[in-house]
């Protein structure tokens, strides 16, 4: 485990606005041991019962609470919380007081997603997620709708497109259908603990672009203009949907070493030939897709609430139903990803502890 994060890609400084605050890995109190709860599998996922957003949000140790839920988070990649009673405009203000109290930079807000429209009648910091939204043509869905059918190819972390891209995302599900629907994650820290060490050394030298043009096109399609204002950062806005990250980061909220390339938006690893990007981003698409024992799959109960860190997983939703499926979502914005070359590997870290 790191002693400092040192906030560099690749030894190019980051803008001071887009640094973490953290100077060290957060430390788990124990606050929640007290909460019913069980792993849902060993290296990623943790159910919590009786846990309720709301009364955190009011706790008279609110901080402390919501800090050690950030770590946990962090740590175990996704934590779910069943049966919540929590309105979105909670939901946004508890996420705020998440990302703060894990050591965003001062710059750095709730994400405002590029085809959010104007009115949003829960704001533009809230997303509706929706399977008629879907049935329309919306999104990654449909962008994969006509050149595949594998169900895989929907793994992503979210808005990797962005400069600055999401630290955590919470979602609440309050229609689902009878069956199906369910929402899988992988865990970041595991795929890289399969790298070989001389890939895993190789892999931390480059970078890779991220883009989300197609977000053009369905804005058009549409009729919705684009959001090319500050989308939750400074460094967030314009057209350009595009943006340069290491393949391999710290999370600093943890100091463990992750890969950071997902199929929905990894277009290029740079410094390499195109023929060389394609195995090597197909390779460690594989390495998340056909590994079920770094994946978690969850089955949504009504008002059941899921909050991952989407610098340490993928995640992808299971559309196998007919019926109406919808929920709130709120991401917000951490640091500008980086390496820390000294931070660890989870096992290592584990291992060590």
């Amino acid at each position: 485990m790191p002693g400092n994060i040192i906030p560099e890609v690749l030894d190019v400084p980051l803008p001071s606005e887009a640094r973490t605050r953290l100077t060290k890995p957060l430390e788990y109190s124990g606050l929640l041991d007290t909460y019913q709860n069980s792993d849902l599998t060993p290296v990623i996922g943790r159910e919590y019962h009786g846990l309720q957003v709301a009364d955190v949000l009011a706790a008279k140790n609110s901080d402390a609470l919501v800090r050690d839920i950030a770590v946990t988070i962090s740590q175990r990649g996704v934590v779910f919380l069943r049966d919540q009673d929590v309105t979105p405009q909670q939901m946004q203000a508890f996420m705020e007081r998440l990302t703060t109290l894990a050591g965003c930079p001062e710059s750095s807000g709730l994400h405002v997603h590029p085809l959010t429209e104007e009115g949003s009648e829960l704001g533009d910091q809230i997303s509706v997620i929706s399977s008629e939204k879907q049935k329309k043509g919306g999104g990654l869905t449909h962008q994969l709708s006509d050149t595949t059918r594998l169900a895989s190819a929907g793994w992503h972390s979210d808005i990797t497109f962005e400069p600055v891209p999401s630290d955590y995302a919470m979602l609440k599900i309050h229609t689902l259908p009878q069956t199906g629907g369910d929402t899988l994650w992988a865990s970041g820290y595991e795929v890289y603990d399969r790298l070989s060490p001389a890939l895993a050394t190789f892999l931390e030298g480059l970078t890779a672009t991220h883009e989300a043009k197609f977000f053009h096109e369905e804005a058009a399609r549409l009729g919705n203009p684009l959001r090319t204002t500050i989308r939750g950062s400074p460094l967030n806005q314009g057209p350009a949907l595009e943006a340069v990250h290491p393949i391999i980061r710290t999370n600093p909220v943890t100091g463990w070493k992750s890969v950071y390339v997902n199929r929905g938006f990894t277009r290029r690893i740079n410094g390499v030939t195109k023929d060389e990007s394609d195995v090597l981003l197909q390779y460690l698409f594989n390495l998340v897709t056909q590994n079920h024992d770094a994946q978690v799959r969850f089955k949504w109960n009504k008002n059941d609430l899921a909050i991952w860190d989407n610098r340490s997983t993928w995640h992808t939703a299971t559309y196998d139903y007919e019926a109406a499926r919808a929920g709130d979502r709120v991401c917000s914005l951490g640091e500008k990803p980086f390496l820390d070359p000294a931070s660890s590997s989870r096992r290592d870290a584990l291992r060590f502890s």
